[in-house]
């Protein structure tokens, strides 16, 4: 199973590249994944900018042809992201709205970080468009409020009880890739 980890922030100093380092490592030692990661700072997508609506897949640019490679390869998601004004970072809002069918039938789970809400509306923002998307968005996640007060030195100090909620998301999101791969 392929499992994409999207890291969605992409301003200058973001915690969600740390964050999403602490999780990669863990993804990686589950062994029921192949993981990539697609940090939407490297993807570096323009506002959309394809003249055809992206349900037709005729992309005219390299960027939204890499973009729909690396989105059709994937079975599952892992979102990192944080929370802006209870709202998710419009590089995510844009990225997922830049291809269609490629996100059809899998499922996605979060790694959410913020203050006191730990990103939470912005992952209940996020999964509104995922379902129109045809996405299944799984319940179980890892929030990290606070996350400000973890991180030393631009790195990620976990908890147990963050490292704990890793394993039954990734179970969850396995399963759901499993039964869902045979509709795709």
């Amino acid at each position: 199973m392929n499992l994409t980890v999207i890291i969605a922030s992409t301003r200058p100093g973001r915690a969600g590249l740390p964050i999403a380092n602490w999780f990669l490592e863990r993804a990686r030692t589950d062994g029921r994944w192949e993981v990539v990661v697609a940090d939407l700072k490297e993807v570096n997508l323009p506002i959309l900018d394809e003249p055809k609506h992206p349900r037709f897949q005729q992309y005219e640019h390299e960027h939204t042809k890499r973009w729909s490679a690396i989105v059709a390869a994937a079975d599952a998601f892992v979102i990192v992201t944080p929370e802006y004004n209870f709202s998710p970072p419009p590089a995510l809002v844009n990225a997922l709205d830049f291809v269609f069918r490629e996100w059809q039938h899998k499922p996605a789970a979060f790694v959410s970080y913020g203050g006191v809400s730990g990103g939470i509306r912005s992952v209940q923002a996020t999964k509104l468009i995922l379902t129109s998307l045809k996405v299944m968005p799984i319940p179980e996640a890892v929030t990290i409020p606070f996350f400000a007060k973890m991180m030393n030195e631009g790195v990620f100090a976990s908890s147990e009880e963050l490292d704990k909620a890793v394993k039954p998301m990734l179970d969850e999101l396995h399963k759901w890739a499993v039964a869902l791969k045979t509709l795709r």
